[in-house]
């Protein structure tokens, strides 16, 4: 604030006066000590295990009370060589490929339904969020009663007379890797369904009534006038998704198929926990750790691109 006084002689001098506006410097030097727990709670627990992951990667290690080594580039060439890293990557990619699209277009399309407030559209709400209630080795253990020999699957296809076609589902390397997707998209669908609804929620009821008034019909309004609103949101949800398909598969391949038979369910994130804990090769186990860091960084970056807004 500036004022006017007047000094010897009849001039006019300025003078500036401390506004009451000024935020006190205290103020701010108290905010970034209130973060500093938050922000060595996250060098500690976040980037310490990330650079933990590349250190041992590049030990001989094997198992935890074991003596130490260093191998330098060595556990990157035995990987690499190593047929059952090679089945991994190819069934991850699979796992991947098939199970990402049809859980989010699927899902995006349940929710957009949802959304639409049908006749116990609360109601279904609540079911399609059931998977997501229930814990890993329940749904396990479920799937398991489904899909085993003796089985409610192939009870129903001899019923059927269909008996020809009964195999065993979670035993046989042909089918083995598909039951496992399979598990996948009925636990995430859901859920995300869910997600989408709630967003679809948000968008300003003028713009369904304006596609309508053009003669648009739901399969028209549903892609080309709600999904690009919400595409930012679909890249968040795909990212999430694409995360815990690629980190979390470990849980229910160790429930149901132990990555077999041979190799054929085995997946990265499965290989980690295996030669980690299994064959105590920490190493080795590391070493794909920083591949599976490496794939997924590389796939947050693609679908963020992807799904970006263009406007």
């Amino acid at each position: 604030m500036t004022l006017l006084s007047s000094a010897p002689g009849g001039a006019s001098v300025a003078r500036k006066t401390p506004s009451a506006h000024a935020a006190p410097p205290r103020r701010k030097q108290g905010g970034v000590i209130l973060a500093v727990p938050a922000l060595v709670w996250y060098l500690v627990f976040m980037v310490g295990p990330l650079v933990a992951i590349f250190v041992i990667a590049a030990l001989h290690w094997p198992g935890m009370l074991q003596p130490v080594s260093f191998a330098g580039l060595q556990n990157v060439r035995t990987v690499l060589d190593d047929p059952v890293f090679m089945d991994a990557v190819a069934n991850t990619t699979v796992q991947l490929v098939v199970a990402l699209p049809l859980m989010i277009v699927g899902a995006y399309m349940l929710g957009y339904y949802v959304a639409q407030q049908p006749p116990g559209h609360r109601v279904l709400r609540y079911l399609l969020f059931i998977p997501g209630l229930i814990s890993t080795p329940a749904k396990a253990m479920v799937f398991y009663a489904v899909l085993s020999p003796d089985g409610l699957f192939n009870g129903a296809l001899d019923k059927l007379g269909m008996g020809s076609l009964t195999d065993a589902w979670l035993a046989s390397p042909s089918t083995a890797l598909a039951c496992l997707i399979v598990l996948d998209v009925w636990s995430g669908i859901g859920f995300t369904a869910v997600l989408f609804a709630a967003r679809l929620g948000s968008v300003p009821d003028e713009i369904g009534e304006a596609a309508q008034l053009d003669g648009a019909g739901h399969w028209r309004a549903m892609w080309r006038i709600h999904f690009p609103v919400i595409r930012d949101f679909v890249g968040v949800v795909t990212m999430l998704q694409f995360l815990w398909t690629l980190f979390g598969s470990a849980q229910n391949v160790l429930l149901l198929t132990q990555g077999g038979p041979g190799s054929s369910s085995t997946t990265l994130s499965f290989l980690v926990y295996q030669k980690a804990f299994i064959a105590a090769d920490l190493g080795y186990s590391q070493t794909v750790g920083v591949f599976l860091f490496l794939v997924g960084l590389a796939g947050l970056l693609t679908i963020r691109r992807v799904f970006r807004q263009n406007y």
